[in-house]
């Protein structure tokens, strides 16, 4: 996630701060001392992060672009909080909002994920006595919410803005350490980008599921056999270097940093099973499977930027045991030395996936689906059709309205059940005098019961209940 810094330039940055016993010093010297102590930071512990850095007041200008594309930002807005006045100033901004047409639209929020922190040079009571804060806070929420606002604590000095831009990079630059284990072998490894923590919707209490420092490798898998599956994020696994010769590579200039270190530049000389595993995969054509905690996997493989560079990449899946159904439960997989004979035959002519469900699933089942009002008025018209053609159609009709009762039981329409019930008996009274007497009888009875379906009463509105033909001296049903 590449960074956008904003920079204010504004008249109100160049208001004085004074230091007690050293010389005065302007918010926008504080401001550049912040950044400055940001992009070290980023220099040593996210080499592969891209930043861009802009320069706003009035108007606005790109001082240092972007070398590459993205598609999503992380925005780091630098600002004394003061909101500027007239046309073009943040509060009219906010003010006229809904009254922008599609020529002059806001540009937040953004057509892309971004995460928007806003930088104060100045304390949140100084913020807090005009409505700046309430502004700041309401640009939040429009880019998405995604984000924090920062102030500084005590005085404004040095101190108080490395304070400042510290608690940003502990919340969003920290570099994200793991132990990569397989066996008895293991590296010590950087993730980036830093994986963020998943909420799974589906669970009773959400919780955020995040990724563990301890990344174990729990088998080998085919790539034909994996395919292209569904991932929610992918990440570079970076070895971490082990000597001071390492650390000096790829920490040059600009220039240098224009193509990320390989592997093998960033774990040195010395053997590391990193390197070994990237080399492995690419050779054999394989991925790893990895456990990153409880129930949640994802896949480690090499894959080529040009035809002599390679990276070792992290894929992660949604949490669960079986993330990938055709392979089934991640945790019921096994080598292949275990099986009674190969499953891909001696000759590789057959593969043991997809994993056959125990229950063969009928895929020709029709289940009853009204999306529009049209798809139900059939289905009705349907039984009312078979109702005028009894006792010959006494089986089809039957089948139609057990069809109709458990769709309406299932999707809690007890009005629809007490409808066709009245629907059924007004056929009743319609019944020419030539009409055979057990249509009556059937009529009757499916109305009834459709009567008592609608009640909710436990006996008759079980979903696997069917109503069933009457039993009359006249039946004839359809063979």
């Amino acid at each position: 996630m590449p960074t956008v810094v904003l920079m204010d330039v504004s008249l109100s940055m160049t208001r004085p701060v004074s230091l007690d016993g050293s010389e005065e010093f302007q918010r926008k010297n504080l401001a550049v001392h912040g950044l400055n102590m940001l992009f070290e930071h980023m220099a040593s512990n996210y080499r592969l992060e891209f930043t861009t850095l802009m320069a706003f007041s009035s108007l606005w200008e790109l001082l240092v672009p972007f070398t590459r594309d993205y598609n999503a930002l992380q925005v780091v807005l630098v600002t004394d909080g003061s909101l500027g006045i007239g046309k073009g100033s943040l509060r009219h901004s906010l003010l006229t909002l809904k009254q922008r047409g599609d020529d002059k639209k806001f540009p937040l929020p953004f057509p892309f994920p971004t995460k928007l922190f806003i930088m104060c040079i100045a304390n949140a009571e100084e913020l807090q006595m005009t409505d700046a804060m309430d502004n700041l806070e309401e640009l939040l929420r429009i880019s998405g919410g995604d984000g924090q606002i920062f102030t500084m604590e005590g005085p404004l000095c040095m101190k108080s803005v490395q304070a400042l831009f510290g608690r940003l990079i502990d919340h969003a630059y920290s570099p994200f350490h793991a132990v990569l284990h397989c066996g008895n072998l293991s590296s010590d490894v950087q993730v980036f980008p830093r994986p963020e923590p998943i909420v799974v919707d589906e669970e009773v209490e959400p919780m955020p599921r995040t990724v563990s420092t301890d990344l174990e490798i729990v088998g080998f898998i085919e790539i034909a056999d994996i395919s292209s599956p569904p991932v929610i994020s992918r990440h570079l696994v970076l070895p971490i270097a082990v000597n001071k010769e390492v650390d000096e590579v790829g920490t040059g200039t600009t220039d240098e940093l224009e193509e990320e270190p390989s592997a093998s530049q960033m774990a040195g000389k010395s053997p590391n099973f990193c390197v070994l595993l990237h080399g492995s995969l690419k050779v054999e054509g394989m991925v790893a499977l990895v456990q990153l905690g409880p129930e949640w996997y994802g896949m480690l493989y090499s894959q080529a930027d040009s035809k002599k560079k390679s990276n070792l990449m992290m894929s992660l899946f949604e949490p669960g045991a079986e993330p990938l159904p055709w392979l089934g439960k991640i945790s019921h997989l096994g080598p292949i030395s275990e099986a009674a004979e190969n499953p891909y035959g001696e000759d590789d002519s057959k593969s043991p996936f997809p994993v056959q469900p125990p229950v063969k699933r009928s895929y020709a089942q029709n289940v009853t689906v009204w999306i529009k009002a049209s798809g139900l008025q059939t289905d009705v018209q349907k039984i009312l059709r078979n109702a005028r053609k009894l006792p010959d159609k006494t089986q089809t009709f039957y089948k139609e309205l057990n069809r109709l009762r458990k769709a309406a039981l299932a999707f809690g329409f007890w009005e629809l059940l007490k409808v066709v019930a009245d629907l059924l008996e007004r056929e009743c009274t319609l019944l020419p005098d030539s009409a055979h007497p057990d249509a009556a009888f059937q009529l009757s009875h499916a109305a009834q019961q459709l009567k008592l379906a609608s009640t909710g009463d436990s006996q008759h509105s079980a979903f696997d209940h069917n109503i069933v033909p009457m039993h009359t001296d006249f039946s004839n049903t359809e063979k």
